[in-house]
């Protein structure tokens, strides 16, 4: 069985279950598939208590049966975990009027935590539809770091942007094909530190 690349945490007891420290020991050590006994092994921990949080992670559908295979007498179940988890950013956010979201002055920085937060919730709920039906999302994401000498530089960039992103979604405005969703965001950038040199 091929697990989901990812996996999208948008129930809160689901999300508390995976955020458990031994749980997230265990989700981390199955990037390979392995057995009760073999993570017990790995994590120094009773093969029964790794059995008991492997059975909890199964149930809430945060590992996958990967193989199973006979030895020794018995049936060995091994495991695997998803490469990532997205915890949906909902589950923290108080409800709000989708209706004044989308009124809020478009350099409101709520108007841009809303926006990142449904894609992220978006995207990966396809991604994983996309992975249980063996094929590939197609996404583009493309980053720039702009320098703008002083504020009236910001107004005159968004009007050059957004002048271009409308020529270019009439362009590609057909009647019919997959439609997608463009959303372009600035921010501050955040300063990193430089790494030192010998």
């Amino acid at each position: 069985m091929t697990l989901r690349p990812s996996a999208l945490l948008d129930d809160l007891d689901t999300a508390l279950l995976a955020l458990a420290p031994i749980r997230r020991r265990i989700l981390a050590a199955l990037t390979e598939p392995a057995s009760a006994a073999g993570l017990a092994e790995q994590l120094g921990m009773p093969r029964q208590k790794i059995g008991y949080h492997l059975n909890a992670l199964e149930a809430a559908g945060l590992v996958q049966l990967a193989e199973e295979r006979r030895r020794r007498g018995f049936t060995e179940r091994l495991f695997v975990a998803a490469r990532d988890y997205v915890l949906d950013p909902a589950l923290m956010q108080t409800p709000v009027d989708p209706a004044a979201v989308e009124a809020q002055d478009r350099h409101a920085a709520d108007h841009l935590i809303s926006t990142a937060s449904a894609m992220v919730r978006d995207v990966a709920r396809m991604r994983q539809a996309a992975a249980a039906e063996g094929s590939r999302l197609l996404t583009l994401t493309v980053e720039a770091d702009v320098t703008f000498a002083v504020p009236a530089d910001f107004d005159v960039f968004t009007e050059e942007l957004s002048a271009a992103v409308a020529e270019l979604a009439r362009r590609y405005s057909g009647p019919s094909g997959r439609r997608y969703r463009l959303t372009t965001v600035a921010h501050p950038a955040v300063s990193r530190a430089t790494p030192s040199r010998n």
